[in-house]
């Protein structure tokens, strides 16, 4: 185990112990090497814990080879870019999203 896994294991365990084992049943981080590492020891030590990595950098990958190998997707996604920064660059609209969406 690197010096960095090493790290974010001990981290999360320190973490957990504040919080107390019996009330974490899953570890959510993003998907960086380390991560899964300390992720995978920790499920070791706690057998009922499980480990998960965010799913955001995983789409975004996704759309970001998409964006490189299908030209209607870079239109598209150059268009849903431009719309979300309009809308996150005026707290009307934010406040607005939030109440349709419910939060």
């Amino acid at each position: 185990m690197s010096k960095i896994a090493d790290k974010a294991f001990k981290m999360l365990d320190a973490i957990m112990e504040r919080i107390g084992e019996g009330n974490i049943v899953q570890v959510m981080t993003n998907n960086a090497a380390n991560y899964k590492a300390a992720g995978q020891l920790l499920m070791a030590k706690i057998k009922k814990l499980f480990w998960t990595s965010c799913v955001t950098p995983c789409i975004d990958l996704i759309l970001k080879d998409f964006e490189k190998k299908l030209e209607v997707h870079q239109v598209t996604i150059a268009k849903g870019r431009r719309v979300t920064s309009y809308i996150y660059s005026r707290t009307i609209l934010i406040s607005i999203l939030r109440h349709f969406t419910k939060g």
